[in-house]
């Protein structure tokens, strides 16, 4: 009986080895087969996208030659929605306008991801020089939004022809009226997520980076701007009063007046840029020049304009501007400090970009493990007064923000939007379809 049973327990010991060096290789197999498969999913979308690229550059240019300013993008949505169509994607329009959203459903269950471009021009009457200028008079695409309807439409044939190999649903927004900051708005007011729920959404805006670079940041990319309201109980406008709160709010401001922060150029400068760690762009507050007075019903409002470069400075003015004032004379008749009010029409109070730290983290590292350094961080934040009504869907739900490189500074290329002589390198539009195709996959193996 002991004999037997110390076989017994030894066979089973060798069994249960055994079964445990099986399910190890079977894991390790399943692991090398996985990626194995996603290589393989990549280098597909990398050859697919090099044969398309001239397709797209083509409806770039079209796109560029006839620019609709924001709420007239008829041709443009009617493009966008054609091409969407012949791809055998379920097709939505006349949403926030001139919207569009096509759905690529697999049939597979698994998770829902959004891309949002946007496709209105702005009004301009630079002239152009290239051949495919605008044929609009006083309208140009000089944002890049021609740029980012394309990527978008080679992204939507990519994974159309990958869709045996995905799981999940990818929604490409086509978003009218960014310029404006009311696109998003208008396509929330019509029900957008009433009709796609993604968990998680993603954009990207040419930048003067150079052509093949993108790159973002966790929380905020750009600086956030507010007007901010102080009130005061007052039987008189008092210009005391107004010099002192005046004076008040322009000491927030911890950017030196000669500093090398105010020249946009050092943005990029690799010591103290936004892409150095130790960039100056950071932990900063600024304050308009421009205030203004208004005298009331008993009531005096002074209205300044700050920009904060996190959510926790911005979030910390009010507080510290009212320790300032009530140890002042005045301290007994403030009535109340805040951001932005609907009786003053002069505000440029609007949504941020706050980019989800993780899924930023994640996103950066996925492109960077399929295409290397061109993906990377930015620290800080953007101080020259840009934004995107991108933010808007960001409050709604999970998502980032991307920077895409355009520049090709031996060819003087200089993809600055909204710059006169603003101008990309085509190919970026060849190797955003790769990266954000590329990462759009690993967020639904994710």
């Amino acid at each position: 009986m002991h004999i037997c049973n110390m076989i017994t327990q030894n066979t089973k010991n060798i069994i249960r080895k055994l079964l445990n060096l099986v399910f190890m290789l079977c894991v390790t197999i399943g692991a090398f087969t996985s990626q194995a498969q996603t290589a393989s999913i990549h280098q597909k979308i990398q050859l697919q996208t090099d044969k398309i690229f001239d397709s797209l550059v083509s409806i770039r240019r079209d796109l560029h030659m006839y620019p609709e300013v924001g709420g007239e993008e008829k041709r443009t949505s009617a493009l966008v929605a054609n091409y969407l169509s012949n791809l055998g994607l379920e097709v939505k329009t006349g949403i926030g306008g001139y919207g569009v959203i096509g759905i690529l459903n697999t049939g597979k269950p698994g998770k829902k991801i959004a891309w949002r471009a946007d496709i209105d021009a702005i009004a301009s009457h630079a002239k152009e020089t290239r051949t495919f200028g605008t044929k609009i008079e006083g309208v140009r695409h000089i944002c890049g939004h021609d740029v980012h309807t394309a990527m978008a439409l080679g992204m939507a044939n990519i994974l159309t022809e990958n869709k045996a190999d995905l799981s999940g649903t990818i929604y490409f927004i086509f978003q009218p009226s960014e310029e404006t900051f009311t696109g998003a708005k208008s396509m929330l007011a019509d029900g957008i997520f009433d009709i796609i729920s993604p968990d998680e959404i993603y954009a990207a805006h040419m930048s003067p980076m150079p052509v093949g670079t993108v790159a973002s940041k966790p929380n905020y990319l750009y600086a956030d701007y507010k007007q901010l309201n102080v009130t005061f109980e007052s039987d008189t406008k008092d210009e005391a009063l107004i010099t002192f709160t005046q004076k008040a709010i322009k000491e927030l401001q911890n950017v030196a007046p000669d500093s090398e922060f105010w020249d946009v150029q050092n943005l990029m400068d690799p010591e103290i840029g936004i892409g150095n760690p130790e960039t100056i762009f950071k932990d900063y507050i600024t304050v308009d020049k421009t205030f203004r007075a208004n005298f009331a019903d008993n009531t005096l409002t002074i209205t300044g304009y700050v920009s904060a470069s996190n959510k926790a400075l911005m979030q910390g003015i009010p507080d510290r501007l009212r320790e300032k004032i009530k140890a002042s004379e005045y301290g007994t008749q403030l009535r109340k400090i805040n951001f932005h009010s609907e009786q003053i029409t002069f505000s440029t109070d609007r949504g941020n970009i706050d980019n989800n730290p993780t899924l930023t983290n994640e996103s950066i590292q996925a492109i960077a493990k399929i295409y290397g350094p061109a993906a990377f961080p930015l620290y800080g934040a953007i101080p020259d007064g840009r934004g995107d009504d991108f933010s808007y869907f960001q409050e709604k739900v999970p998502g980032v923000y991307f920077l895409m490189g355009g520049s090709n500074f031996e060819k003087g290329i200089i993809s600055m939007p909204h710059a006169p002589n603003f101008a990309v390198d085509e190919s970026c539009i060849n190797t955003g379809v790769k990266y954000f195709s590329s990462l759009i996959v690993e967020r639904l193996m994710k």
